[in-house]
């Protein structure tokens, strides 16, 4: 009996480790994105070479790939260090606040190059409502820290809420003082799901 409470006991264990998600890690235009779905959904994510005054700067999609409406907000992002410290990704507006105040038109050039290298260099990532659709309003905008921060708006990950079969995509910004966010992990907690990524 204890034989077969012992098989049955890891045969479940071995059923729920094959039906547990992976991360999927791609190579495309010298970036390496990561990708992981549950429920449905499925979130990828690169980092950006660089950073942007104070942060460092992780591109990333999210395909609603389930049957109802899905919430994405840029604050359910985190960096787990290796060394145990948990970076949380800031809200759009306090990159745009910060640029208004800081910002000048070199800031605004580099970010849209680094950014637009990664997202049009990878076929995978067609977002139905994000960066380009954003880009398209920010396109006429005058003064080079107002130029900064509109297009920090445009490139940046704001909370969306996607509707079944939809996708966004965007930056999103963590404070680290300028300095790179080093080893570690990118997680996602949303109010259905965590979504884990491998190590760097």
């Amino acid at each position: 009996m204890n034989r077969l409470l012992g098989g049955v006991g890891l045969g479940a264990a071995l059923l729920c480790a094959a039906a547990t998600p992976q991360v999927i890690e791609v190579q495309s235009n010298g970036l390496t994105y990561q990708s992981l779905a549950r429920s449905g959904v499925t979130v990828m994510f690169t980092h950006l070479p660089g950073n942007l005054h104070k942060f460092a700067v992780v591109q990333t999609a999210v395909f609603n790939g389930s049957q109802g409406p899905y919430i994405i907000r840029p604050e359910n992002y985190t960096f787990e260090r290796s060394d145990g410290q948990v970076i949380h990704a800031v809200a759009a507006r306090t990159v745009i606040e910060m640029l208004l105040q800081k910002g000048n038109g070199s800031d605004a050039v580099r970010l849209v190059t680094e950014y637009e290298n990664s997202i049009y260099g990878n076929p995978q990532l067609k977002a139905s409502n994000g960066y380009e659709t954003r880009r398209q309003a920010a396109i006429a905008t005058g003064g080079a820290r107002v130029r900064s921060a509109v297009v920090a708006s445009a490139l940046a990950l704001v909370q969306t809420k996607l509707a079944a079969g939809e996708s966004t995509d965007g930056a999103v910004f963590f404070p680290t003082d300028g300095k790179p966010l080093g080893s570690g992990r990118l997680v996602v907690r949303t109010n259905t799901d965590v979504f884990q990524f491998n190590a760097e």
